[in-house]
């Protein structure tokens, strides 16, 4: 057997004559950067999160960056958000010279804990950034609470949550904006890197699309430093068709993830993370905990011996990397974030995957627990 832990393939090839056709568009054109085709993008992509502006940018971690440049994060400044996530969402935030400040996560969704974020604000406090991992938006209520009882922006981290919502409302809304990736295996992806924020808030949008593009107003007028991070022609035609195969796409991730859920639920050394269902959950990555004796790394191997790829999202936190050494997270702070670090699993889920794969993960993983 052989099932690979992602594979793009067939969500390309679903929608492969209307990107063929998006390309020979562009080279049609002959316009890049900054044209017709990215207003198109993000046009559709703010009305489909149901947001009033969509700004396009190079890249998940520009979008995060940019829009805490935009919020008037710098030096002196602190952001609460998670350790358990990938490094982008702590550069972003060193890179406006902030700091940022560790809150634990929930055991059951693995998401930003409300309770450890009131532990951590403190007058240096300028955003809470929330993390909706695997596909699952965080406790939002609970955080936009916070935000507004202490004065603080909330700016939303839904690089792996592109249709994800609360109470029919889609993640990246709640806050004063809402930050997504569209690197090729995110729930929406590209053929290359891009990045995207929605917003609301007309004065925020326009600082936005200044700072993406040099600071300028208008051509040879700069009103402001900025910088080079745009979100080129050719991957908003190809992010337009695939847009319009999001809900089909999530939904088939969502079916797959119940399958999932069904065979491993009284599976003893698998721990399923809190359930949640489509449009709630989007299912970027499906992920469970193996409990008790065996470790992860021996499951992971047995599970490669029989040709099922899987990964860890994420393995090290980022106050553990020694490139964030400098931050002196306490010893003990995060108890959650660095047990779950040692269990964290992701099995192979992707929009194409056939049913039957998934009982072949679900038969080689038990197999695996057992030997």
């Amino acid at each position: 057997m052989n099932v690979p832990f992602y594979d793009m393939r067939p969500a390309n090839e679903a929608c492969r004559s209307k990107i063929d056709a998006a390309m020979n568009r562009v080279l049609d054109n002959s316009w890049y950067i900054l044209g017709d085709e990215l207003k198109t993008f993000e046009q559709n992509f703010a009305q489909y999160c149901g947001a009033a502006h969509c700004i396009g940018v190079n890249s998940g971690t520009d979008a995060l960056w940019l829009a805490l440049l935009a919020a008037g994060v710098g030096p002196g400044d602190e952001v609460v958000t998670v350790a358990h996530t990938f490094v982008a969402t702590a550069i972003s935030i060193i890179k406006t010279g902030a700091v940022p400040v560790f809150a634990d996560v929930d055991p059951e969704t693995l998401l930003i804990d409300p309770e450890s974020v009131k532990e951590r604000i403190t007058g240096s406090t300028k955003v809470i950034l929330p993390v909706h991992l695997y596909g699952r938006c965080a406790d939002l209520s609970s955080i936009i609470e916070l935000g507004s009882k202490h004065g603080i922006d909330v700016i939303e981290d839904a690089c792996q949550a592109h249709g994800a919502k609360v109470q029919g409302r889609c993640a990246g809304t709640f806050g004063k904006a809402g930050c997504f990736s569209f690197y090729p295996t995110k729930n929406l992806g590209a053929l290359g890197d891009g990045g995207g924020i929605i917003t609301d808030d007309h004065n925020f949008a326009e600082r936005l699309r200044m700072l993406r593009n040099y600071g300028q107003s208008e051509k040879y007028h700069h009103d402001s430093l900025g910088y080079n991070s745009r979100l080129d022609e050719l991957q908003s035609a190809i992010l337009i068709e695939k847009l319009e195969l999001l809900d089909e796409w999530n939904s088939e991730r969502a079916l797959l993830a119940r399958l999932y859920r069904d065979r491993l639920c009284n599976v003893s050394a698998v721990k399923l993370l809190a359930d949640a269902n489509w449009p709630e959950h989007v299912y970027h990555l499906f992920v469970v905990r193996i409990v008790g004796d065996i470790s992860r790394e021996l499951v992971q191997s047995r599970l490669e011996e029989t040709g099922i790829s899987s990964a860890c999202h994420y393995p090290v936190p980022v106050h553990r990397h020694e490139a964030f050494a400098e931050l002196d997270v306490h010893p003990g702070s995060l108890p959650v974030t660095e047990k779950i670090a040692t269990e964290v699993l992701s099995l192979p889920l992707f929009p194409g995957m056939g049913t039957t794969d998934v009982d072949l993960v679900c038969d080689a993983l038990v197999r695996a627990l057992a030997a």
